[in-house]
């Protein structure tokens, strides 16, 4: 009996299918693009029953309306082979029936009894991960992740994967020793150095963190889209903080956007990036106007809460006619959507919709109030708190721009403790405290904006 890359048996495999599996399975645990030769293997052999199934994952992780269609049709080949296949296959042919009909619950039930079984399927745990992730759990990320770790210590994309759970939990420490030792066994593992910059991040270590993707870009080489824009968004947010702020619109222009611009994760990167530079005071000149060119196409895409938000605010941005329809189609879907994800859509993506368009129409008090309901849930939209950060920094500005002084004070605060010499952060301490009458922490905000500017010049 044939077994894939990590030791897991297959029913059929013949040797040019094989191939592909093993590449889908490596690709896929280190977002390398050889992961996307699983579907021509599955079109040219159709009875390899795991070869379709991951044909299939891979079309559902487009993130799009149309996607269950396309993977409806490997779901098909591969339930014909399925008698034939062995549990952990059939098991996973449950996880892509499940996911088709958006019953979450159900595949990830399914995810849990296969990493239960067979705690080599680390695509399992990969697809088990990200379904948590997007509704917030991240302890139940994490749990998954240790209950196999000790079957694959010899696996970085194992440690990786824990590494990432650990730190979504705030378990800094815990997640910087699992990241590394990710790196011991794999220097190109990118989401251990994801998980990496994240805690750098966290913690403030800002020069650290510029520094380690610095030295560790050099082997982010066959990466796929999301991946390759997602490192180098990481890395424009810590030239944001420096205050290197034409840089971090170069990474923008040369890294964020333009490698896959119909892709889900690549837009939405591209939203919270432009969104942040200009936050900061930067002119990002007709960008919006080009993003919203691709966004236009998900004016009714309600896939996530997490990439709604995002394209809407995109679309509202440019001022564009499809924002108003994605505004309506939340609305609906507040109303429709299954029952797992019913109340969030109604609790959390709504109003915060409502706010974020409010926002982009400079109605800052409405904005303010509607973002002030969703954000306390915030989480349960999905996303990592990095990026869910974004909507934190929209709310701070609503606060700015409504003369809530007081309240962003406060959110500033919180903040610099964070990220002590940050540039944005102190340069709008300055205007803050001037306006509550506080000329001398004004000038001290002020002196830590200068200083930083004369550690790291444009």
């Amino acid at each position: 009996m044939p077994r894939d890359c990590l030791g897991n048996a297959l029913s059929a495999a013949p040797p040019g299918t094989l191939q592909a599996v093993d590449d889908f399975v490596a690709g896929f645990l280190a977002y390398e693009t050889r992961a996307e030769r699983i579907v021509r293997a599955a079109d040219e052999v159709e009875d390899c029953c795991i070869a379709n199934v991951y044909a299939g994952f891979l079309w559902m992780l487009l993130e799009a309306p149309q996607a269950p269609a396309h993977a409806a049709r490997y779901l098909a080949a591969a339930e014909r082979t399925a008698p034939d296949a062995t549990r952990r296959e059939q098991l996973n042919v449950e996880v892509l029936r499940a996911w088709i009909a958006d019953d979450v619950p159900r595949a990830l039930a399914a995810c849990a009894r296969v990493t239960d079984e067979f705690p080599r399927d680390l695509v399992l745990l990969k697809l088990e991960q990200y379904f948590e992730f997007n509704e917030g759990d991240f302890p139940a990320m994490l749990r998954a992740a240790l209950k196999v770790l000790e079957h694959n210590a010899d696996v970085a994309y194992a440690h990786g994967m824990a590494a990432f759970a650990y730190e979504e939990c705030h378990l800094l420490g815990e997640a910087e020793r699992a990241a590394r030792r990710a790196l011991e066994l794999e220097r190109k593992e990118p989401w251990a150095q994801h998980a990496l910059a994240h805690v750098m991040l966290t913690q403030g270590r800002i020069e650290e963190g510029a520094r380690f993707l610095e030295d560790v870009a050099a082997t982010w080489t066959e990466l796929n889209s999301f991946m390759i824009t997602h490192l180098w968004w990481h890395a424009a947010l810590f030239d944001l903080s420096r205050g290197r702020f034409a840089r971090a619109l170069e990474i923008y222009d040369r890294h964020c956007w333009g490698v896959a611009k119909e892709y889900s994760q690549d837009q939405v990167g591209a939203v919270s990036l432009l969104a942040r530079l200009e936050m900061a005071g930067v002119d990002v000149g007709r960008r919006w106007q080009d993003l919203a060119d691709y966004l236009a196409a998900r004016a009714e895409d309600t896939v996530q809460p997490f990439l709604t938000l995002q394209y809407l605010y995109g679309l509202a941005r440019a001022e564009r006619a499809e924002a108003r329809t994605l505004l309506k189609a939340v609305r609906q879907r507040a109303g429709s959507a299954p029952p797992h994800t019913r109340e969030v859509w109604r609790d959390v993506a709504l109003p915060a919709s409502e706010g974020l368009h409010a926002y982009t129409r400079r109605d800052y008090d409405h904005a303010w109030r509607e973002l002030c309901r969703a954000m306390p849930r915030m989480i349960e939209a999905g996303g990592s708190h990095a990026q869910r950060d974004f909507f934190e920094q929209i709310l701070l500005d609503a606060a700015i721009g409504s003369g809530r002084w007081a309240a962003a004070q406060q959110m500033l605060e919180l903040r610099r403790a964070a990220d002590p010499n940050g540039v944005p952060v102190n340069a709008a301490l300055e205007r803050v405290y001037a306006k509550l009458g506080l000329a001398t922490l004004a000038d001290e905000a002020r002196g830590r904006v200068a200083a930083a500017r004369a550690r790291h010049p444009e």
